[in-house]
């Protein structure tokens, strides 16, 4: 990268490092779907053997996932999600919404349910007036703005 080029800092970016793959947020929606284990995580997503274990590997580095053994004579681990990892489901969730809305519009390939037992549609909000937060974002403030 040339020396004028300067990236603006941002957590989106800082995010994307961790997580912006597309195995990585496929193995993430495993774990919430209850899938735990290694050969289950890569028939779900499709991943090759070597490509998912590296994602795991960086997801737990990172702090999002957490293993847990579950046989000694082989070792081998079950995937759980942290509370990191569990916080993504709101991001999961954003996401599978613009997919049902712009790619799968006439079918959507799942329907997520509330615990209220009502269809789920998420919206991301203030936490202060309660507006999407679509309808209110200005321009950042802090270290990344520009």
């Amino acid at each position: 990268m040339p020396k004028d080029v300067q990236p603006r800092p941002c957590s989106i970016a800082d995010t994307l490092e961790v997580v912006g793959e597309r195995w990585s947020l496929l193995a993430v929606r495993e774990l919430f779907h209850g899938v735990h284990r290694f050969d289950g995580i890569a028939r779900n997503t499709g991943a090759s053997r070597d490509i998912l274990a590296a994602r795991l590997r960086k997801l737990e580095a990172a702090g999002v996932i957490r293993r847990k053994l579950y046989s000694e004579h082989p070792p081998r681990y079950e995937y759980h999600l942290t509370q990191a990892g569990r916080e993504l489901g709101d991001v999961l969730l954003a996401l599978a919404k613009w997919g049902d809305r712009h790619l799968n519009a006439d079918d959507p390939p799942v329907r997520w349910h509330h615990s209220c037992g009502e269809l789920l549609d998420p919206v991301v909000v203030c936490a202060t007036c309660g507006r999407p937060a679509r309808e209110g974002a200005h321009s950042p403030v802090g270290r990344g703005a520009r």
